[in-house]
């Protein structure tokens, strides 16, 4: 053992001295070779080519205005004032914040590069002052699974928005959640394209079939009136549909049916009055849904009683012993559970707000009779005058019709007529 480590070194030396003769020999044949020299000045720049070559890629390189961690594959371009989509993202971004800029438009193929982002699963665009979303502006993006739109004033999404110009149904996207709360224009925007905000978003949910994946689906807080017929008709594979906050009234338009795989279903915080047997129907027939209902202004009169006796059969209502009666007035904040069919009738009982409405409107009509009624009083005798007027000009129309009309009828009278004429 002492041996072995005592020839170590020197054989080490040895090594390192042969080493630095090779090096002096291959000096002095390239210094006397014009063939060698010009040999080992191409290896040099081919060396320094594949230094330079070896250096991390433009693509990997973080934008000026973002802040990028490669670690966690994330980018973060918040608050930047940006106008468009940075062109220079890496091609490791998992995760993209655009939040907070003002992009206005996302035109088709906005996030296209080459190489493709394939590795971008979560892009977040939420409150960028965003107002159109065109076709295809999400092209060439095949790992996103989650898009974030909410606090975009949105007054224009095309209807092949989230599916391109390929409406074949062998190519869906790869969205899993697509997050659309707080999305609603101001009210001058929409009247200007003539169509509804309802229909808008429903015809790129449902276009191209694009959305088979989808999982979950949140459009709350958008100040829907209704829900079109076949908005969620594409929609297969959802588990979580969010609409709450809206003002919805009814949902009898709406079918429930093709959601076998649905899981929560928040309608919170709307104004719906009654759920009639269809509704009640389908949301019973689907296997895992929980139903959160809190919040709405429910009309406990004749037409509750089906929905009473439902909620008193279902488990599918989360916190159903929290839903109380909104009117009539007799029947406010009456605990739906505790109702009986004989609370319940259609007496012709308005909520207050109603009934001062029509007392005002009553009065109203009773202050214009009276001052029309008085304005005809001071004019008593200048109307009394002009009927007068009247009379007689009536009369001597119809003095002259009666004189032609017995000439017309006297044979006698007409040869005397027509002989003065002569």
């Amino acid at each position: 053992m002492p041996g072995g480590c005592s020839r170590g070194p020197a054989a080490g030396d040895g090594r390192l001295r042969l080493a630095r003769l090779a090096l002096v020999l291959l000096g002095w044949v390239s210094s006397s070779s014009p063939t060698s020299s010009a040999y080992s000045s191409t290896s040099s720049v081919s060396f320094l080519g594949s230094a330079v070559s070896a250096q991390p890629p433009l693509s990997s390189q973080c934008p000026a205005m973002c802040e990028c961690s490669e670690a966690a594959r994330t980018v973060k371009c918040v608050n930047r004032n940006l106008t468009e989509v940075p062109a220079d993202l890496p091609l490791y971004v998992r995760n993209l914040f655009l939040t907070g800029n003002h992009l206005a438009v996302l035109p088709a193929g906005a996030f296209a590069r080459r190489p493709p982002l394939a590795e971008l699963a979560a892009l977040n665009l939420s409150g960028s002052r965003l107002v159109e979303v065109h076709a295809g502006a999400f092209d060439h993006l095949p790992s996103l699974r989650q898009l974030d739109l909410s606090h975009n004033q949105l007054s224009n999404i095309s209807p092949f928005a989230f599916s391109g110009n390929n409406t074949s149904a062998s190519v869906p996207s790869p969205l899993e959640e697509l997050i659309l709360n707080h999305i609603v224009p101001p009210a001058d925007q929409l009247l200007k394209q003539n169509r509804s905000f309802e229909g808008m978003v429903a015809a790129a949910l449902r276009t191209g079939h694009a959305l088979r994946e989808l999982r979950s689906l949140d459009l709350g807080s958008n100040q829907f009136l209704y829900l079109p017929r076949d908005v969620l008709a594409q929609l297969p594979s959802l588990r979580h549909l969010d609409l709450r906050n809206n003002s919805l009234v009814s949902l009898t338009y709406v079918s429930f049916r093709n959601l076998t795989y649905l899981e929560s279903l928040h309608l919170e915080d709307n104004a719906l009055k009654v759920l009639h047997n269809g509704t009640l129907a389908e949301l019973q027939g689907l296997a895992h849904v929980r139903l959160f209902l809190d919040n709405n202004p429910w009309v406990c009169d004749c037409h509750m009683a089906d929905m009473v006796d439902w909620l008193k059969e279902t488990e599918i209502v989360q916190g159903k012993a929290r839903l109380t009666c909104a009117f009539p007035e007799k029947m406010r904040n009456r605990v739906l559970l505790e109702l009986n069919s004989s609370d319940l009738d259609c007496d012709p009982i308005l909520p207050p707000s109603l009934q001062t409405s029509y007392v005002f409107l009553g009065i109203v009509l009773a202050l214009i009779g009276a001052i029309f009624l008085l304005v005809l009083y001071l004019n008593r005798k200048g109307i009394k005058k002009w009927m007068h007027n009247i009379r007689d000009a009536c009369r001597d129309h119809m003095e002259g019709y009666h004189y032609r009309y017995e000439i017309n009828a006297d044979p006698r009278l007409t040869n005397l007529s027509s002989n003065s004429d002569v």
